[in-house]
């Protein structure tokens, strides 16, 4: 009896040993593939900072102003001027519907679920 005892144990040494083992591998694999996603997020990152970057100096102000002088011709471009703006009274906005709020309720079947006593219970004693 003390004989299969003990090939038991060993067996369950072998196999939590094997167990953590595999574990041991896997949790070694993902910690490399977490580090690669790191390294693959630092330069997404680095070429997105980079394109910020080059998005800021193409929009610079005094460029876009200049290549606007430069085009003005080919593009037909004209100067804003105070009378190509609308009025705020000048917008359509919807009418709002009066029968939108009306509610077609049936008092006479109407349920009072509020906790304030009602003077019934008020003149119970």
């Amino acid at each position: 009896m003390k004989g299969l005892l003990y090939v038991l144990s060993a067996l369950a040494v072998f196999g939590l040993a094997f167990w953590a083992y595999r574990e041991n591998y896997a949790t070694q694999e993902v910690l490399a593939e977490t580090q690669q996603l790191q390294r693959q997020i630092g330069s997404a990152q680095a070429r997105l900072a980079v394109l910020k970057a080059e998005w800021a100096y193409l929009n610079r102000p005094d460029r876009l102003r200049e290549l606007a002088e430069i085009n003005f011709d080919r593009l037909g471009l004209l100067p804003l001027r105070p009378d190509q703006f609308g009025h705020v009274d000048e917008v359509g906005y919807p009418k709002p519907e009066d029968d939108i709020f009306e509610l077609d309720l049936d008092v006479e079947s109407a349920v009072e679920v509020s906790n304030t006593p009602t003077t019934k219970d008020l003149l119970l004693p």
